[in-house]
């Protein structure tokens, strides 16, 4: 009788502890119940089919990184993608005494995660960091046209341009462009353990697994309503999207064409879609003789039917001839449709007449599901044509590595594009300044560098798109690179939550999300 009395003692217990706790038998797996206010405690978790490279902007250049560190740090300027003008976030206010000067007032008592002050100094560092030669950063090309950098006082910064820079604050926007801690920067690695001024502070790092990041409670512009956020390494999309309907991850991005239907079956989700600024492309590597054929190129490009792969994308891309897309920055429509128009028969006569067959195309692609479909109907078409294509498909890091070293014969290309700014778009991509890191299609041309450069030394904003429209013009023309389709940015969140901010350009933030 007392051992049925105590036993009866201990189960009503743990029913109250259990209710005390909030657990629920039916609450979704990996899910925790929201403290109320709309805060949540629960880990909010973003899936990506691909790591992480590097967590340093100085040092990293690829989206899926970008993704964690807008999070972190923050840049003097953002977008704003409603008015498509630049509005100050760490800087309070600026100012032009003359076309190449730039003095800046910053945001006072703001600090980094460390603790340590964001002041002029910080700026500078991080600036002259991310322009010595020694660092090899890949993005130097941001702030190739700084000349000085001066600390006039604790938060005011002038920076003297070498020549009147047009794209000046939309390279201060750029993601590679976010401060850094230098004190966090002297006495640790920042690509594997970052420090900024951001909204959230890092955690932990298990490569092939996940990022973890906590509110950063003292953020100046008020602590975040997610507590902790992750980002989750799921190397395959349909599993990501299992986890979506299931609960175990909130949020994707870049959403499959084949799986569109899909996800828009799903009732406890959210599907955002708005027209971007990145662009794909199929690029050659000019380095290469062969490339620099002037009819080796036009060959390709007549045998490319662009159309038909743009159809596949369930209304996820944007077709046109021009590099420079719609929402971008120098886009002219008269560019639209310059292109090398599609006709295999006149392609299979060029490959013919040159023996364009005779040696087998190293096509690299990356391991990302609309790169795989590019390079599967690319080479189709090409085989048709009369080519011989070999398909190589690696891992998204070790892809970016091979194609900076020039390690293929013709691969796939993307620029997101994040300061939508025609010139910012072929200055790192395509200048010959940055052959052998941005501009990883090895493309060297005097005339189009001088356009370019014309286009960024100039601050009249209708003679830059007239700049930008020749430029833009030269390539199509010479088929420097095939434009595959622009890009439609796509997301797909839980319906529970709330307050997710996305720009053309492909930029999310976590910041305003709440649990409703």
């Amino acid at each position: 009788m007392k051992k049925t009395i105590w036993y009866s003692i201990v189960l009503i217990a743990m029913l109250v502890l259990a209710a005390c706790s909030g657990e629920s038998a039916s609450a979704p797996k990996g899910s925790n119940e929201s403290n109320g206010g709309g805060e949540s405690n629960e880990t909010f978790t973003y899936a990506s089919t691909s790591d992480a490279v590097g967590l340093s902007p100085i040092l990293m250049n690829d989206a899926v990184s970008a993704n964690i560190t807008e999070h972190v740090y923050e840049q003097l300027f953002t977008r704003n993608s409603e008015t498509q003008e630049f509005d100050p976030l760490l800087a309070e206010s600026y100012e032009n005494p003359d076309e190449k000067t730039w003095v800046i007032k910053l945001k006072e008592g703001i600090k980094f995660h460390d603790g340590s002050p964001f002041n002029a100094e910080a700026v500078k560092y991080t600036f002259d960091k991310l322009r010595d030669p020694a660092t090899a950063a890949p993005r130097a090309s941001l702030l190739e046209p700084v000349d000085t950098i001066t600390v006039v006082d604790e938060h005011t910064v002038e920076i003297k341009t070498k020549y009147p820079y047009g794209p000046f604050l939309a390279a201060l926007s750029h993601t590679n462009a976010a401060i850094v801690s230098p004190t966090a920067d002297k006495k640790q690695d920042l690509m594997k353990d970052p420090v900024g001024t951001g909204p959230y502070k890092f955690v932990s790092w298990t490569p092939g697994d996940k990022v973890e990041l906590e509110a950063n409670e003292d953020y100046w512009d008020g602590a975040p309503a997610l507590k902790k956020i992750a980002f989750k390494v799921v190397p395959e999309i349909s599993t990501a999207i299992s986890m979506l309907q299931t609960g175990e991850v909130q949020f994707i991005d870049n959403l499959p064409t084949e799986q569109v239907k899909r996800l828009e079956s799903m009732k406890n989700i959210n599907i955002e879609k708005k027209d971007g600024t990145s662009v794909y492309y199929l690029a050659f590597n000019h380095s290469r003789e062969r490339n620099q054929d002037a009819d080796f190129r036009k060959a390709v490009s007549l045998a490319v039917d662009r159309d038909a792969f743009v159809s596949k994308l369930n209304g996820l891309g944007v077709r046109s001839d021009s590099v420079i897309g719609p929402q971008v920055f120098g886009f002219d429509e008269g560019a639209d449709k310059a292109g090398t128009a599609y006709d295999v028969e006149a392609a299979k006569a060029l490959v013919e007449k040159n023996g364009y067959g005779d040696e087998p195309i190293k096509l690299l692609t990356a391991n990302r599901d609309n790169f795989i479909l590019m390079a599967e109907i690319v080479q189709a078409q090409l085989t048709e044509a009369g080519f011989k294509v070999e398909i190589e498909s690696l891992e998204w890091a070790t892809f970016l590595d091979t194609a900076r070293a020039g390690e293929y014969d013709m691969t796939f290309l993307s620029w997101s594009n994040v300061t939508a700014d025609g010139s910012e778009l072929l200055y790192p991509n395509f200048h010959s300044d940055n052959v052998g890191s941005s501009n990883r299609s090895q493309y060297s041309n005097p005339k189009f560098d001088e356009l370019v450069v014309q286009s960024r030394t100039t601050i009249d904003q209708d003679k830059r798109l007239q700049i930008l429209d020749q430029a833009n013009h030269l390539m199509i023309e010479e088929n420097v690179v095939l434009p595959m389709y622009h890009g439609i940015v796509t997301t797909a969140m839980d319906k529970n939550y709330t307050g997710l901010e996305v720009d053309p350009t492909g930029k999310w933030s976590l910041k305003n999300v709440t649990k409703k």
